[in-house]
């Protein structure tokens, strides 16, 4: 059995490492990607002008008229001073080739007491990659791999990268299991302190896969970190893996499994179906009538936080406002604040999502991407998940080098037995 594990773990390796070591350095960056943006991007995310705000939803409503060809698809309504009002947006359709306009831009910053324009930018770009897009092409690099759209779909870099998370998390096991060492065989009618002794002799033949021995040979080095790396980190590994099949296959895997064993509170995402990408549903609400109606239901509902930014899904033509101060964005440890869905149309509030409330399912999918990404334990768990990123990479280095060690000598033996077997000339 050990045997035929060595070999899973071998291939399982050799399948996710190149990805896992992609994935790896980029989760190690995107942890601070919002600091490492604004030090690249001092000229879009910092604002000299102090004095009050302009109203976001008038600065909505000047944007889309300057460029009647984007349409706003997330506003913040409040921006601590010094930032910009960051606003992203989708194309609107075309009449005449009844296709999305092509543009050039999905980011604007405002100025958000003067209602200047700071800039754009291409979220998420491939090429050319500059100092404005370096971070959010790193984003997205760590969960799509930038691969193109084929046969009218996108998500195939998502869901690639997805089976890869699934081979991981089961590799996980596999590598745990043969770190361990073979236990001795004990005769039955041996005394129950010798038993003990064996038991005690077990755990004490484990120790060394603990460890790194540094005065070894450079093989017996990486071996050893590659082994004690896994099992010091073995919890986090998992963790991760696990929590990027749900990331990249929430609606294809995820869900479906934990809805077949328990019960999740559906949303509009999952009770409405979406629009093709070149229909969406125009509204017939604005971000003022939806930030009125937001705060007569908060207010009903007794919630004192302010409105602090609100969506559009326009393929499925409801808001989303969240409910949050200036800069707490990703409170309640990292699962957000708490969120309505209001129709687009009549206004109708369609439900809610309250952080750590709800059935255990709930609260176990909310749970996800803060455990992914450390803010469920704020900056001392984006320092680890930082680290993990590192360790990912390595882990993939060292597991490559280990292989391919091992093949050179299989090849050197085998060459060696031929040329024994050879009869002298």
């Amino acid at each position: 059995m050990r045997a035929v594990f060595t070999i899973v773990h071998r291939w399982f390796g050799l399948v996710i490492a190149a990805f896992i070591f992609i994935t790896g350095l980029t989760g190690a960056i995107i942890a601070w990607d919002h600091e490492l943006d604004a030090l690249l991007n001092p000229h879009l995310m910092q604002v000299t002008s102090r004095g009050p705000a302009l109203p976001a939803v008038e600065l909505v409503r000047q944007v889309e008229a300057r460029d009647p060809q984007i349409r706003i698809t997330y506003l913040p309504l409040l921006v601590e001073p010094g930032e910009p009002l960051a606003l992203f947006g989708v194309p609107r359709i075309d009449p005449e080739t009844q296709r999305p306009y092509r543009l050039t831009y999905n980011q604007i910053f405002l100025d958000p007491v003067t209602g200047a324009e700071l800039g754009r930018r291409e979220w998420g770009r491939v090429w050319p990659i500059t100092s404005e897009n370096l971070v959010n092409f790193l984003y997205k690099l760590h969960y799509t791999l930038h691969l193109p759209e084929m046969w009218g779909i996108d998500k195939w870099g998502v869901w690639l990268l997805g089976g890869i998370a699934i081979i991981w998390m089961f590799d996980c096991f596999v590598g745990f299991y043969l770190t361990l060492p073979l236990r001795r065989q004990a005769r039955a009618s041996r005394a129950a302190s010798v038993q003990r002794q064996l038991d005690k002799n077990w755990w004490a033949r484990w120790k060394p896969a603990w460890l790194v021995k540094w005065s070894g040979s450079a093989y017996r080095i990486t071996f050893d970190i590659h082994r004690a790396f896994s099992l010091w980190t073995w919890a986090l590994l998992f963790m991760l893996a696990f929590t990027s099949i749900y990331l990249n296959l929430y609606s294809e895997i995820f869900r479906p499994v934990l809805s077949a064993v328990s019960q999740l509170t559906p949303t509009p995402f999952d009770t409405r179906k979406p629009g093709p990408a070149n229909a969406p549903i125009e509204p017939a609400l604005d971000y003022a009538q939806i930030k009125a109606l937001a705060e007569a239901e908060a207010a009903r509902r007794g919630w004192t936080t302010p409105v602090g930014a609100i969506s559009y899904a326009p393929r499925f033509g409801f808001y989303s406002p969240r409910f949050y101060a200036a800069g707490d964005d990703h409170g309640n440890a990292g699962v957000g604040p708490e969120r309505l869905y209001i129709d687009g149309m009549t206004g109708e509030v369609l439900g809610e999502r309250i952080p750590w409330q709800g059935t255990a399912a709930d609260i176990f999918m909310q749970a996800q991407f803060p455990l992914h990404s450390g803010r469920i334990a704020g900056l001392p768990g984006r320092i680890v998940i930082s680290i993990m990123g590192i360790v990912c990479a390595v882990l993939s280095v060292t597991g490559v080098v280990i292989w391919y060690r091992k093949r050179a000598a299989r090849i050197r033996q085998q060459i060696k037995a031929r040329e024994a077997i050879q009869p002298a000339e």
